[in-house]
């Protein structure tokens, strides 16, 4: 009967222990860190940027599902949706907070912690926005990929004017919840005045504010549209390109995306390689660096992409000039 017992009580301390252990084992394994990606976009159009994202992981050792997750919180294009949205990424306490999206994510994030570091892709003067104390030395928490195109806006000017030379009247069109429209007007505005031609600027922040923006062109008699690179924008980037077919305005836009998906010609920075260097930043911070010691990025090149089909159905020819300066002519 003793010797029942002990083997009984010899079980059961083993069941014990064969329960425990493995508990034990996986407390001690290091967690799989998160990163928080916070997007003022909406997912549908954002595959490629996503993709590029990965990428810039990869290339720093991090693989999503081995290594590293990642924890997706979109705003699509409702920029008043993005505090909230931070917040839960950082009730997460995920290692690194991806701001991307341009201002109003990134500002959102910088909001919601002073602690976890913050990488932002694709932000505008994000020196004068408050996001950082300069680009050699960001300071604080935050670092990133500044795309330089508010500082385009007078270069998308001057090539619609070369697109459509006899237009006197050119749209602008933007969002005025984007921290950054001011600046974009500011330089269409002095491009426009040397050129000759009038700048009529329009607003829109919903997708009814797109409809009665394009209904105005007629009115305005616009001969041009010039579309700001912005957020909203990009989230709704096929209802704009149908809109300018519909009231066959020739438009320009800032990302080559537009134009892949029947724009008539775009002028900027890679979208794609943004999200690419970032996360080239968030892999080097889950490894130890400090967003204090990553001075902000800027492009290095701008893409010019022209849509020869959207020019022959608008009964445009293109300029050998622009031609001759195209890095992309989409047949």
């Amino acid at each position: 009967m003793a010797i029942g017992i002990g083997r009984r009580q010899f079980i059961s301390r083993l069941g014990s222990t064969a329960v425990a252990w493995p508990l034990a084992a996986r407390a001690q394994q290091p967690t799989t860190p998160v990163i928080g990606f916070l997007s003022s976009r909406s997912p549908s159009e954002s595959e490629g940027v996503v993709a590029a994202f990965r990428q810039g992981l990869q290339q720093t050792g991090f693989v999503e599902g081995q290594n590293v997750a990642i924890a997706f919180r979109w705003a699509e294009g409702a920029y008043d949706r993005l505090p909230g949205l931070a917040t839960e990424l950082v009730s997460l306490r995920v290692a690194v907070l991806l701001a991307a999206g341009g201002p109003p994510s990134a500002l959102a994030a910088k909001a919601a912690t002073s602690t976890i570091p913050i990488v932002f892709s694709a932000v505008n003067d994000p020196d004068r926005l408050g996001l950082v104390a300069s680009f050699n030395r960001p300071g604080g928490n935050v670092t990133g990929m500044s795309m330089f195109t508010a500082g385009l806006g007078g270069k998308t000017v001057e090539l619609l004017k070369e697109m459509v030379p006899k237009a006197a009247v050119i749209a602008y069109l933007v969002n005025p919840t984007n921290p950054t429209a001011e600046i974009y007007v500011k330089e269409a505005a002095t491009a426009a005045t040397a050129l000759g031609v009038q700048v009529h600027v329009l607003n829109a922040s919903t997708e009814r504010g797109l409809d009665d923006a394009f209904a105005a062109l007629g009115t305005i008699g616009a001969g041009g549209l010039v579309v700001m690179g912005e957020p909203f924008f990009e989230s709704r980037r096929d209802t704009i390109v149908a809109l300018a077919a519909r009231y066959a305005v020739p438009a320009i836009y800032t990302y080559r995306e537009y134009a892949v998906a029947g724009g008539l010609i775009s002028y900027g920075a890679s979208l794609a390689n943004s999200y690419r260097e970032a996360a080239i930043y968030v892999g080097r911070i889950l490894k130890g660096e400090r967003p204090i010691d990553l001075p902000v990025m800027q492009p290095t090149k701008f893409e010019l992409v022209i849509n020869r089909k959207t020019a022959k159905t608008l009964g445009l020819a293109i300029p050998d000039k622009l031609i001759a300066l195209a890095d992309e002519v989409i047949e």
